[in-house]
Parts: C-alpha cells; sequence; structure tokens
C-alpha cells in the first residue's frame, strides 16, 4: 500500500512539475513577443534547462525522500520561474546571474536530502546552530568583509562573490529555535500570574522573548536591516507560541515590537524615514517616495486583467528585480495575475502547516512550523511592503526575487520541509 502512495505522490509531483513548466515556458514567450514582437530564439533551450534542473530535484526527491509530500516542489518551481521570467524581461544579464543561482539552490536542496537522512537529527546540534546563526548575523558588522549597500549592512563580500549571510542565519536560527523550545516548553508553559482574563508565564520565563527582542533591535540598529529584525523577532515570538499554545507571548511579543517600533522611528532616521514613505509616499515623490509611488502606478495601470507580459513599464522602478518584482507582475498580470501569486504562496505555507500539524516529533513539529512562518512573514512583508499594507523593508520575495543568497537560501528551507514531510509518512507507517 505505501509503495503505491509513494508513487502516486511522485507521479504527481513530476505532472505538476511538468505543468508549472509549460505555465513558465508560456509566459517567456508572451513577455518576449510582448517586448520584441519577436518568438524567442532560445524557448526550445530554455525550456529544456527548467525541465532539466526541475527534473533533477524530482529525481533527487523520488530517490532520497520518496513518500514526502508532492505539492512543495512544483509550488517553488513554479514561482522560481515566474520570477526569472519577470527578471529576463527586465535585465537579461541578471537573468543570467539567476539561472545559475537557481542551479546551485537545486543543487543545496539535493545536498540537504543527502546530508540530513531524519530531520530530528538536527536536534543534537543545537548549540552549534546557536553560534553558527549568531556568527551569520554578525559577519556584515566585520571591518573588511562586510558592504554596505543601499544603507543596509547586510552584505558579505569575498574577492568577486558577495552574498547575504543572514539568509542562511534565519534557517539555522529556527533549527535552534524549535530545539530550544522542544526542552523548554513545558516550564514556558507554565501560568504563574493573571493579568484580568490572560493567565500569563512566570516573569522570569519572558527571558527569551527580551532576548529575542533585543538581539532583533540589535539587527536593525547595527546592520540598518528593519526587514531581517523584524523576520527574526516575529519567527522566534511564531514558534514560541506553537510550542506553549499560550496567546500571553503573542500579547507581550505584540507589545515588544509596537514599544521597539515606537522607539526606532523616534531615534533612528533611516526607520523614520521609511514610516513617513509608508503614510505619505506622495509628500516625497520625486525623493525616498519615488520608488514607492511607482509601483503605487504600475499596481494601478496593471488593472483586472494587466498589461499583458512584456507590455508594461515596471522598469520604471529602481530596483524592480529585487525589492519591487511583485510591482512588476502585477502590472503586467494584472489584479488576476498578482492574485495567482498570492494564491500559490497560500498553497506553499498552507502545505508547510499541513506537514507541522502532521509531524509526531515536537521538534519536527515545531521545525515545519517554523520554515513554514520564514516563507509566510517573509511573503506577507514584502507584498505588503509593495502594497503600503506595512512599511517598505528591503527583503525578498522567496523563490521570485532576483538573489543568489535567498533563492539557495529557500531552496534549502524546502527540503528540510520535504525532509520532514518524508519522517511523518515514516512515522505513519511505523504506528501501522
Amino acid at each position: 500500500m505505501i509503495p503505491v502512495v509513494q508513487r502516486l505522490r511522485r507521479n504527481t509531483e513530476l505532472g505538476l512539475i511538468l505543468l508549472g513548466a509549460v505555465v513558465t515556458a508560456g509566459l517567456y514567450t508572451l513577455a518576449s513577443l510582448g517586448t520584441t514582437a519577436n518568438l524567442p530564439v532560445n524557448i526550445g533551450p530554455f525550456l529544456g534547462v527548467v525541465l532539466a534542473l526541475l527534473a533533477g530535484a524530482h529525481v533527487a526527491t523520488r530517490r532520497l525522500a520518496p513518500a514526502s509530500d508532492g505539492v512543495l516542489l512544483p509550488l517553488a518551481g513554479l514561482l522560481n520561474g515566474l520570477g526569472y521570467v519577470w527578471i529576463a524581461r527586465l535585465d537579461p544579464d541578471l537573468a543570467a546571474l539567476q539561472a545559475v543561482w537557481t542551479a546551485v539552490g537545486i543543487t543545496a536542496y539535493v545536498v540537504t536530502l543527502v546530508l540530513v537522512p531524519k530531520a530530528r537529527d538536527l536536534d543534537r546540534y543545537r548549540y552549534t546552530f546557536m553560534l553558527v546563526g549568531i556568527a551569520l548575523l554578525l559577519l556584515p558588522l566585520v571591518p573588511g568583509i562586510g558592504k554596505t549597500v543601499n544603507g543596509a549592512r547586510i552584505w558579505l563580500q569575498l574577492g568577486p562573490l558577495s552574498f547575504q549571510p543572514g539568509e542562511f542565519a534565519k534557517i539555522v536560527l529556527a533549527v535552534f529555535f524549535a530545539s530550544y523550545l522542544v526542552e523548554k516548553r513545558e516550564l514556558l508553559g507554565m501560568a504563574g500570574n493573571r493579568l484580568g482574563p490572560v493567565m500569563l508565564p512566570e516573569l522570569r520565563h519572558f527571558g527569551p522573548v527580551l532576548l529575542a527582542w533585543g538581539a532583533s533591535l540589535l539587527v536593525m540598529i547595527s546592520e540598518r536591516d528593519l526587514g531581517s529584525s523584524l523576520l527574526f523577532f516575529a519567527l522566534f515570538v511564531v514558534m514560541l507560541w506553537v510550542a506553549t499554545e499560550r496567546l500571553s507571548y503573542l500579547l507581550v511579543g505584540g507589545l515588544l515590537f509596537a514599544g521597539g517600533a515606537l522607539a526606532a522611528a523616534t531615534a533612528f532616521d533611516h526607520v523614520r524615514q521609511r514610516v513617513d514613505i509608508w503614510l505619505d509616499p506622495w509628500a516625497a515623490a520625486t525623493d525616498q517616495g519615488f520608488q514607492l509611488v511607482q509601483a503605487t502606478f504600475a499596481l494601478a495601470w496593471g488593472g483586472i486583467a494587466g498589461t499583458g507580459p512584456g507590455l508594461g513599464n515596471p522598469d520604471r522602478i529602481p530596483l524592480v528585480e529585487t525589492d519591487f518584482i511583485f510591482a512588476a507582475i502585477g502590472e503586467e498580470l494584472g489584479l488576476l495575475g498578482s492574485a495567482a501569486v498570492l494564491v500559490t504562496f497560500l498553497l506553499l505555507v498552507g502545505t508547510g502547516l499541513r506537514i507541522a500539524i502532521a509531524a509526531q516529533a515536537p521538534f519536527n513539529k515545531l521545525l515545519a512550523a517554523g520554515l513554514t512562518a520564514i516563507l509566510g512573514i517573509q511573503a506577507f512583508i514584502i507584498i505588503g511592503g509593495v502594497i503600503r499594507v506595512v512599511p517598505l523593508t528591503g527583503i525578498t520575495l522567496p523563490f521570485v526575487s532576483y538573489g543568489g543568497s535567498s533563492l539557495v537560501a529557500n531552496y534549502v528551507l524546502l527540503a528540510l520541509l520535504i525532509r520532514i514531510s518524508a519522517d511523518n509518512a515514516e512515522s505513519e507507517l511505523e504506528a501501522r
């Protein structure tokens, strides 16, 4: 029975990958027609490369995690392909680099499946992951190798290679948080005080929350990276809530976030500037608000069905390939295309949460929830920033935006979710 289920999952995965490749190739063709009015001469090789990369990941999954979920990889591949189409439409040179990073990312996906035969094996290296995560966060501050780009000191420059260590720190710290919270969840879940209708744990148990809060503020202040600061703190609070099932941690985390955000907006110019632009980008439409104003115009021009692939003008938006690729997609695919991207992310997050719910081992459950939270929170922060739901922060849209560090890290994250889903299937088999 189980081999039949495994085969069905893998065949479903393969079919969805083929469908995603066809959609990607179709959009690539339409974007080329809209830009140059000619069929792309490299459509054959392009489709072949897309299929070869995703087929390689599929074969690795079939061999190394045959019982794993069959939806995650096709969803990630579709987002990756969609992002590549718009990067190629905007900057062919960046598209060539993105293709290389996609190959590196899928290689990292396969290597992760090989090196992590069981997700719970990671639990044994808790403090190693903690030290590695802290080191990755602080490396951009090291003189000589740390590099400031667009005002944020989040890059490492090693010869011709530059990357963002924080992209990998989020995964490493998620592993540490999961391991730590599994051990401490009973203590952290004990109620000792009452505040109105809410039962609160004893004050000393809020230490981890305060520590995570302080670390996130340190990242924001020293590296001027508002997005990563928000992501790390939200990740820890969400995992703490999942581990203890206590609403009080969410409430305290929200209050700490509000207090820290207010203090940062008052004390630091770069944070206050982001908030001012969020509230009224038109006041600085020719200066700091230009990027957000142009993104707003792009989404408005897109309307319901969009201008059509290759027929819009998203290149008016500075850094559109990274921070504002969702605006480019929204302009040329309209509300319908933007909604399709959102639904894809919802399916990705929903699948990750389903894997977390199905996990029997507490460590696996927390790790799956944390990894899924990374994808969901990151997508919310950047899409929310583009449509002015939240202040804009300089992070990438997972699998879609241009960025080698982000793409490779997200494929590693995907491999860990795949591994946890395979462990779930094996646990279910053993329980029968």
